[in-house]
């Protein structure tokens, strides 16, 4: 096959962020005034132009990089670098990412004798969304109003739009000239020989009265609450090492990315949005979920999404937000659009997975910690999610949740596939609501039993017991409505008839994770997932690219998500499928390694890889890191470990199954409970592995889990 390398997922920019503010540039590091150019805060772009001219022409720069994950820096040549005498003079770029943004531009001499020049600076704000930038279409408007002062050399751009209170700051620093006329600044530099003069541009938000200030010239950390959680993280999240260089790289850009992205929120400071450059908000589901697959590398994003989603939890019913007593947030943001009206985001709950998510969050953070401070804190959030499911979950009462939506401006689908049309019917066509997806089944039983342990953990054992006896209850009900045994599968989901939408999708994967799939039709559903129709080669698809409404470039009909891999690894090794565990693993390393940094982006197409596609390609508007993609890279090393903590018995359960194309794996820094270990598992003849644990006194007990026993047992029949 066509080898391929360093792929970039939107390879026409450049981004860079911190908390709740993005710079979006091209890859020149300017921002052109074309969209989603800009510098965005609080959702809101407030610098949507910047053209910087030395004497009249403007350099373009012919190095631009990304420092850090909040900085960065370009290079522009200012004269003939090759003439002599020299006269070569060369313009550094750094910009630096906090609440507001920090442009330092430096021109450096390497001429004999002092060089006089004008550096111009003009720069616009437009207000715009994140979403408006994205899409290249406004939805809202409202003039922009400049006015100067002198007396602080402040230029402030203020947005006249009724309803919102926003405006931006712009000010120039220099030892040299500064002034201000005809809509620009101009610094009059005199660049001493072989010396450097320099100029700040500080561009400072002002939100409802409230000045977001611009960091400080650094590359290092700077001393604010996203920088101090990304410093946490940094340190906190655990290594790996190994003779596939591909695993190695994939593992380190994935805790990278992961270290970069928490929002830096009061209530939960690691929590990490979902992806870059357009979900820069709390996002419930995903910020969940990215922390739970990433238990391997640390607990910490996971204590802090699960305290951040305890804060924002639906109070009262609001058929426009989707809201009910007890139902977690699902996406906030800040942008005009929403906090005009014209959508319900500043605070929306249409979503059906993120309350069982919750619980069945809640039940892993005990598992691998031991805290149970933490757990009866979160206590009161898990019986308020229980109750919202309980009352609202399943209103016809037939003991499935189906989602429905009341928000005119809301989600059409509300369980992990949110796409309008995401759920189709094996004839093409969109399923109406209600609808009853199958993983959400899932979901709702993972959540009984978890819910059932910390329940219990905590002091409650007869709620416990009882959470048992329904997730039991629900398995068996479950199996016998969705099963579609002429299939090898199960329903995608229950229509509003009650009759099972029966096309192959990828959900069966999140049941397996689960552990809601009967051991006697496990493989059946492993197998099932693998097929040409299902595996692309790279990954699972959404949807299988036999169906009619198949499509390997769209959002949830056929494409292939790298989270899911991650969720469907955990799945395939709790039921013992190695084979099918390997080939999935393989191809997303694979695909990993594709693109620049092995950085997994939010969507790969659907295509299948062979001679004919040497890629895969994207989905045109993935985010890229994002990460649910980063956390899946953890998950399957996890997957293929087998590893299951039990922090209150200071124990971890192990049952490792490496292929042949993963001879070795060096853990350093796994947390479980109070302790930290470093773990060394090695491929040996045969397939047979070893397996060593250094560090603080924890025990490693090799045991597969009770499926994969089944599992075996029923394979290899009575003995």
């Amino acid at each position: 096959m066509t080898r391929v390398r360093n792929l970039r997922v939107r390879p026409d920019l450049l981004y860079v962020a911190s908390g709740w503010s993005t710079l979006v540039t091209d890859v020149r590091g300017r921002i052109t005034g074309t969209d989603p150019q800009g510098f965005f805060a609080w959702n809101t772009r407030v610098l949507s132009t910047e053209r910087i001219t030395v004497d009249g022409r403007e350099p373009v720069p012919f190095s631009t990089a990304n420092v850090q994950g909040h900085a960065q820096l370009s290079y522009a040549e200012l004269g003939d670098g090759e003439q002599l005498p020299s006269r070569a003079a060369y313009l550094l770029t750094e910009r630096f990412v906090g609440a507001g943004l920090r442009t330092r531009l430096t021109v450096v001499s390497y001429a004999a004798e002092p060089l006089r020049m004008a550096v111009e600076i003009r720069v616009g704000a437009d207000f715009a969304d994140t979403g408006e930038a994205e899409a290249g279409h406004r939805v809202q408007r409202g003039g922009v109003d400049a006015s100067w002062d002198p007396a602080t050399g402040e230029l402030r751009l203020t947005y006249l739009r009724a309803g919102l209170d926003r405006a931006v700051a712009v000010r120039v620093r220099s030892d040299a000239p500064v002034r201000y006329a005809d809509a620009a600044f101009t610094v009059e530099v005199t660049v001493p020989p072989r010396g450097s003069v320099r100029a700040d541009v500080l561009v400072e938000p002002v939100f409802d009265g409230e000045r977001l200030a611009a960091p400080p010239a650094t590359f290092t950390e700077p001393d604010d609450p996203a920088a101090t959680a990304r410093a946490r993280l940094t340190t906190e999240l655990a290594r790996l090492n190994s003779s596939n260089f591909d695993v190695t790289a994939a593992w380190r850009c994935a805790v990278e990315d992961l270290a970069v992205l928490p929002l830096g929120e009061p209530a939960g400071p690691t929590a990490p949005i979902a992806g870059l450059p357009i979900y820069q908000e709390i996002f419930g589901r995903d910020t969940m979920t990215a922390s739970w697959q990433a238990l391997l590398a640390g607990p910490t994003m996971l204590a802090d999404s699960l305290r951040l989603i305890a804060e924002h939890v639906g109070r009262r019913c609001d058929p426009w937000r989707d809201e009910e007593p007890g139902k977690p947030l699902h996406e906030a943001r800040r942008g005009p659009v929403s906090v005009l009206g014209l959508d319900p985001f500043t605070g929306y709950y249409g979503d059906w997975s993120t309350a069982p998510d919750f619980l069945v969050f809640l039940g892993q953070y005990l598992a691998w910690t031991g805290d149970l401070d933490t757990v009866r804190d979160l206590l009161p959030t898990a019986r308020r999610a229980l109750g919202w499911i309980e009352r609202y979950g399943d209103l016809d009462g037939d003991g499935f949740l189906e989602y429905h939506r009341r928000s005119r401006a809301g989600l059409k689908n509300q369980g992990w596939k949110d796409s309008d049309t995401a759920i189709v019917d094996e004839h093409g066509q969109v399923v109406p609501n209600p609808i009853a997806t199958s993983e959400l089944q899932a979901y709702w039983y993972a959540a009984l039993r978890h819910a059932a342990v910390v329940f219990t953990a905590t002091g409650h054992p007869a709620r416990g017991a009882a959470l048992v006896a329904r997730a039991h209850a629900l398995r068996r009900r479950f199996h016998r409505a969705y099963w579609l045994p002429e299939r090898g599968c199960y329903a995608m989901a229950l229509g509003p008839d009650k009759r099972p939408v029966r096309s192959v999708n990828s959900n069966d994967g999140h049941l397996l994770t689960t552990g809601i799939v009967p051991t006697r039709v496990a493989p059946m559903v492993a197998a099932r997932l693998l097929e040409p129709d299902m595996f692309s080669g790279w990954g699972v698809r959404t949807l299988s690219a036999a169906h009619p409404a198949y499509n390997p470039f769209s959002y949830h009909r056929g494409s292939v998500w790298p989270v899911e891999a991650g969720t469907i690894g955990l799945g395939l090794a709790r039921y013992g499928c190695w084979e099918h565990l390997h080939r999935l693993a393989e191809g997303m390393f694979s695909a990993a390694a594709l693109f620049a940094e092995h950085r997994l982006p939010e969507v790969l197409s659907g295509l299948p890889r062979d001679a004919a596609h040497p890629h895969p390609g994207v989905y045109p508007n993935s985010c890229s890191p994002q990460a649910w993609s980063a956390s899946s890279v953890i998950a399957l090393v996890q997957a293929l470990l087998a590893l299951r903590p039990a922090a209150p018995l200071r124990t971890i359960f192990v049952d490792p199954h490496l292929p042949e194309w993963l001879p070795d794996l060096r853990l350093e820094g796994v947390r479980v409970g109070g302790a930290t270990v470093d773990l060394t598992v090695r491929r040996r003849r045969g397939g047979r592995t070893s397996i060593s644990a250094r560090g603080d006194r924890l025990a490693v007990v090799r045991r597969p889990t009770l499926q994969a026993m089944s599992t075996r047992r029923r394979r290899n029949g009575p003995a």
